[in-house]
């Protein structure tokens, strides 16, 4: 049976919902926020895109100690105060970790991060809730919770002032509330949350790393990434680590890809860290020998000229013809968006509507 011509108009109107609107129209999703961060496998990580970036909604970034997590956050703080000369962060800090000092480093102007300490989880929730209350779809604001894993509820403070030893219970109830009320203002304010998480071992045989808080941090979550980290050494010198986001939960990004890129003592982040195997395994960089790299050109032809690794490493100049090249955009889309074309899907339902055709 035939929509009737005015239906649509008539429960458009007649939604008491602010956001209603038709699904090919909505703001949910054809005015969607994307910043860019200065490092393109962040940007890669966050959205399947060379040239993508941050988006609304709730992602959390969890690993053991000294994992870089609060440097990774600040990476998405510093994209977004410089894409937005209004925009402020709110920090709720449980941890005392992210100091003056330590945002400067990254970028990041500490008068422009409203610093909010927390006691407890419901100091959090009730905290939070109000902000996003008094926020509108439009304001220029991004939330960063350090950490989740390591903030206390009311209850375990309660108990501990009563002298109670028993085990609390309720704790990732409490978490699942929490995220279960913010995360549609979130998502339907256009607003990020990047959040601090921890993890923890199972127990099986072969055991793995999960995030600590409940299920409903993952339920919530647009995306959740586990940093995975080693050495990185000159001889026996440590001169940094190597760290890998494996995306344990992606709404964008193709679920267990492993994202790596470096950080050493002295220059801190390097931008093209994870650019070199990821540009050979996609066949833009061909290495014909050890040690030495040479760029492949769109019809697959390997150029004469060769780098060697220390030369092209943080090279710009090598680096950003590639990054910047719609063919490179295309693989790197191809090979770790959930939803960039398969070139293979493609000519397979091309085929069988030909076939249809024929008969």
């Amino acid at each position: 049976m035939a929509t009737k011509p005015n239906l649509m108009a008539r429960l458009l109107k007649n939604s008491t919902a602010k956001y209603t609107a038709i699904l090919s129209e909505s703001v949910m999703f054809n005015n969607k926020d994307i910043i860019p961060t200065d490092i393109p496998i962040f940007n890669i990580a966050f959205s399947g895109m060379i040239d993508g970036g941050i988006a609304s909604g709730l992602t959390l970034l969890a690993g053991p100690s000294k994992s870089f997590k609060s440097l990774s956050a600040l990476v998405c703080v510093k994209a977004y105060l410089d894409k937005y000369p209004e925009a402020i962060c709110i920090l709720y800090d449980s941890e005392g970790g992210m100091t003056p000092d330590m945002l400067r480093g990254q970028g990041v102007d500490p008068a422009r991060v409203l610093h909010v300490p927390i006691d407890h989880l419901e100091m959090l929730k009730f905290d939070l809730v109000k902000q996003l209350a008094e926020i509108e779809r439009g304001d220029k604001v991004i939330f960063v919770i350090d950490s989740i894993g390591n903030t206390a509820s009311l209850k375990e403070l309660t108990d501990a002032l009563d002298e109670k030893s028993v085990a609390e219970m309720q704790r990732a109830k409490t978490i699942k509330a929490l995220f279960r009320m913010v995360t549609p203002s979130l998502v339907n304010k256009d607003v990020p949350c990047i959040t601090i998480c921890h993890t923890y071992s199972t127990m099986e045989m072969f055991s793995k790393q999960i995030i600590s808080g409940g299920s409903g941090l993952i339920y919530s979550a647009n995306q959740a990434f586990i940093i995975g980290k080693a050495q990185e050494k000159d001889g026996t010198d440590l001169t940094g680590w190597n760290f890998t986001l494996n995306v344990e939960k992606s709404r964008f990004v193709r679920e267990k890809s492993k994202l790596k890129f470096q950080v050493l003592y002295g220059s801190g982040i390097q931008k093209y860290s994870g650019m070199l195997d990821m540009a050979i395994e996609l066949g833009v960089v061909n290495s014909p020998s050890s040690g030495w790299y040479c760029k492949v050109d769109g019809d697959g032809v390997i150029e004469d000229k060769r780098y060697r690794k220390k030369d092209i490493i943080n090279s710009s100049e090598f680096w950003d013809p590639i990054i910047t090249s719609e063919r490179f955009k295309t693989l790197v889309q191809r090979r770790y968006m959930l939803t960039a074309p398969d070139p293979i899907l493609d000519n397979d339902i091309d085929l069988a509507m030909e076939e249809l055709g024929d008969e």
